[in-house]
């Protein structure tokens, strides 16, 4: 793991979640906020996040949420759920997506409604407002590090400035191993396994699945 640790580990995650989320009435607002977060952080993190929030800062909010849909809604190997690239829509899935609603309910909190416990931002949310000492939700995003990097690569080629947020993640998790890297390698070569089965009994209470 890198050595940003603590109050700073939790500042990268909040502010990655908060510039991977779908974009509303409420982002310009928050922008004096993320912009005093990442000015707190060390050069590495903060010349991966700067960039992103300086984009969403500059554009207006129609473009953003356009842009925003093309990206994340309509490219599926852009997926922003973490169980989706290893497990695609098979049975295996249906269970990885409960293990991280058992992280949500363990600690009191749930998503929002109509997410899946694997989205992304929200799971980043939940490790950022964990105490230091709890590194359970940052273990299993770990244990998804390939579907990170494989996102991440896959916005590199998009050219989207959300790669940035991404690489920015990737900076509070561990040095991917050679297995790492090999999953990753197939699941851009291949993509997710594919199997046609419902989620809806996996999803959090309250919510449903989305592919």
């Amino acid at each position: 793991m890198t050595g940003i640790a603590g109050d700073d580990r939790r500042l990268v995650l909040a502010v990655a979640a908060r510039v991977l989320q779908y974009p509303d009435e409420d982002l310009a607002a928050s922008m004096p906020v993320l912009n005093e977060a990442i000015a707190a952080l060390p050069a590495a993190a903060r010349l991966r996040l700067a960039p992103v929030v300086d984009h969403l800062a500059s554009r207006p909010l129609i473009d953003l949420q356009a842009q925003y849909v093309a990206t994340f809604d309509l490219r599926r190997r852009n997926a922003l759920y973490l169980t989706y690239h290893l497990n695609g829509d098979t049975r295996r899935r249906g269970v990885a997506i409960w293990r991280f609603g058992e992280l949500y309910r363990s600690r009191g909190y749930k998503p929002d409604a109509g997410e899946l416990g694997d989205f992304l931002p929200a799971v980043l949310e939940l490790a950022a407002g964990c105490d230091a000492t709890d590194t359970g939700v940052l273990d299993a995003i770990a244990e998804h590090l390939p579907s990170v990097i494989a996102l991440r690569r896959s916005l590199e080629e998009d050219r989207s400035p959300y790669a940035d947020a991404v690489r920015a993640v990737e900076l509070v998790l561990p040095e991917p191993s050679r297995s790492a890297l090999d999953a990753v390698d197939r699941l851009v070569a291949e993509g997710p396994p594919v199997e046609s089965v419902g989620l809806d009994p996996f999803a959090m209470p309250g919510t449903e699945a989305r592919p």
